[in-house]
């Protein structure tokens, strides 16, 4: 191949005409990466997605005293009461830090979706979110995150400052989901934007050139190369799928649009907005626009706060006196609850959908957690966490298990191994596990 320089394209033909692609910035530009059938005859998916809360829990209210199945649900969960035959609630796995320093809300959260503790956001490898996708998308969407507590936030990263971007507003998710491209799959009629044809023609005429350049250009430019056609494969499976009349989806019903909404941090704002986009995300999971989702209900940082009051829960955590009879901090405590008001809403969403013979919960695995476990010190001990659905058939649910300081790890790699990533073992340093979670997969 020429010499390359920042101005070079990929090129092919296309009815006769050349067309190009540009490429991103490389080093050699300088000097010298389901089980049931539903009633259409179509194989139901299996989907993933995370659900984050922050500033962890008040132990003492959010854990059960027992383990295994006959367990009593504590004052924080007794909201989720009626899920409990969907849940595993998973207690005691700690973030190793391994002499890393404990970065507040931030290397807890990425330790655990990494498996590599960080003092920053600079991730050293993708979230597991990024890597089920890889695996699993076949969808418009490769993934959707959305974050209800009014700032623009996301912990889905592919590498370090590569966060995917989160949508903050009701309105904002339902255009994206159901705006411009979307086609409703039990339309009578389907019709093929001719734009997209063109689109899919131009990247289909340069892919000989891409494989080309990819064998041409050295180690690092082939993992920055690998990370741009990555979304470029994204937007050719995006054009195909919109080049092709989408299965019918039985009880699908197209959302009605919201009205525009206050996006800040005020609690009952963040849960009424949170509770609209989890109906807009579960319409968008039922209708296969995409498989993966991560949910950030509140910021690791949590910057919730009580109408007209300016302290945050985060600050809150900080500043407010234990009570001496509840041995606890009393608003610290009533946001936490709030958390699992929001999960529960979350789980009443997705549940109550019909899909095959259960629900769109049933073929469903979402990982709920946490940033840390008490909020105060900045604990990475004992981080909270449950599973919520079965993956299909894949994943056992109804119990608590105590990880006893086993590492965190163990819960990344087993979402994984269920949701068929050929993964043996997962983590860096002492949080390298090959140890899965056996109670947990069928």
């Amino acid at each position: 191949m020429a010499k390359l320089s920042r101005r070079s394209f990929l090129r092919g033909s296309l009815q006769g005409a050349m067309v190009g692609m540009g490429l991103p910035l490389l080093n050699c530009f300088l000097n010298d990466s389901g089980k049931a059938m539903a009633a259409t005859g179509q194989r139901i998916p299996v989907r993933f997605g995370t659900w984050i809360w922050g500033c962890g829990h008040i132990p003492e209210l959010w854990v059960p005293e027992q383990t295994g199945r006959e367990y009593v649900m504590p004052a924080h969960l007794q909201p989720i009461e009626r899920y409990r035959e969907k849940l595993a609630l998973l207690s005691g796995f700690d973030v190793k830090l391994d002499g890393v320093p404990n970065k507040p809300h931030v290397t807890g959260c990425f330790g655990l979706r990494t498996g590599i503790p960080v003092p920053d956001r600079q991730v050293k490898a993708p979230t597991f979110d990024v890597l089920i996708a890889d695996a699993i998308a076949d969808t418009r969407f490769r993934s959707v995150e959305v974050c209800s507590a009014g700032i623009q936030r996301s912990y889905s990263y592919r590498d370090a400052g590569s966060p995917n971007p989160s949508e903050t507003s009701p309105l904002a998710l339902y255009q994206r989901l159901f705006g411009e491209g979307f086609q409703n799959p039990n339309n009578a009629t389907f019709t093929p934007d001719p734009n997209y044809m063109v689109h899919k023609s131009v990247l289909s005429a340069v892919q000989e050139e891409r494989q080309a350049l990819m064998r041409a250009v050295g180690a690092e430019d082939r993992q920055r190369l690998d990370e741009y056609f990555t979304s470029v494969r994204e937007l050719e499976q995006k054009l195909a799928l919109q080049l092709q009349p989408p299965a019918p989806v039985q009880n699908f019903l197209l959302p009605n649009s919201p009205n525009e909404a206050a996006v800040d941090s005020e609690i009952s704002n963040v849960l009424e907005n949170h509770r609209i986009m989890a109906g807009l995300l579960a319409r968008a999971l039922q209708c296969n626009q995409t498989k993966v989702f991560n949910v950030l209900f509140s910021d690791t940082a949590s910057n919730l706060r009580r109408p007209g009051v300016s302290s945050t829960h985060h600050t809150l955590t900080h500043e407010e006196p234990v009570d001496p009879k509840l041995g606890h901090q009393r608003e610290v405590a009533w946001f936490a609850q709030q958390s699992m008001l929001a999960w529960r809403d979350f789980l009443d969403a997705i549940d109550g959908i019909p899909e095959g013979d259960g629900t769109l919960l049933d073929n469903c695995l979402v990982l709920a957690h946490s940033d840390c476990s008490i909020a105060k010190s900045h604990a990475v001990e004992g981080i909270p966490a449950m599973i919520a659905g079965a993956a299909g058939g894949r994943i056992r649910t109804g119990f608590h298990l105590a990880g006893n300081a086993d590492p965190i790890t163990r819960i990344g790699l087993t979402v994984q191994q269920a949701m068929g990533l050929p993964v043996a073992s997962w983590g860096g340093l002492s949080m390298e596990t090959n140890r899965t979670i056996t109670e947990l997969l069928v």
